[in-house]
């Protein structure tokens, strides 16, 4: 995996995929929605942490902790707030431009709660 840019960087879905997939990928895509979002669909391999607990003061789950993250929500303005928001808090994080909508809209994979095909809500 290549490095991931500079702390509050957006990136594209197709880097999120980059540094978050695959053998080599050192990030974590920690997707900050909330929990009716996350069970109808979500990437296959991410971390659930919603910002709500994140801005509550919730310590990130362990897979998410001491990595880089990359982070995801419906449309990019919530994972703006929680890149911030992370990034006080000393991690290193960018967020993805056009959330899961452009996640779906490129053709990746959406899952729900149970691996099986699903929907952005």
């Amino acid at each position: 995996m290549s490095l991931l840019p500079h702390d509050q960087d957006r990136v594209t879905v197709d880097e999120a995929v980059r540094y978050t997939q695959g053998a080599d990928a050192a990030a974590v895509l920690l997707d900050v929605r909330e929990q009716r979002e996350w069970d109808a669909g979500h990437a296959p391999g991410a971390v659930y942490a919603p910002l709500s607990a994140l801005a509550a003061g919730a310590a990130l789950p362990s897979a998410a902790q001491a990595r880089p993250l990359v982070v995801i929500c419906r449309s990019g303005q919530r994972s703006q707030q929680a890149a911030a928001l992370l990034t006080a808090r000393g991690a290193r994080v960018v967020d993805v431009k056009g959330g899961m909508r452009a996640w779906s809209a490129a053709g990746y994979p959406v899952v729900d709660e149970h691996g099986n095909s699903g929907s952005i809500a």
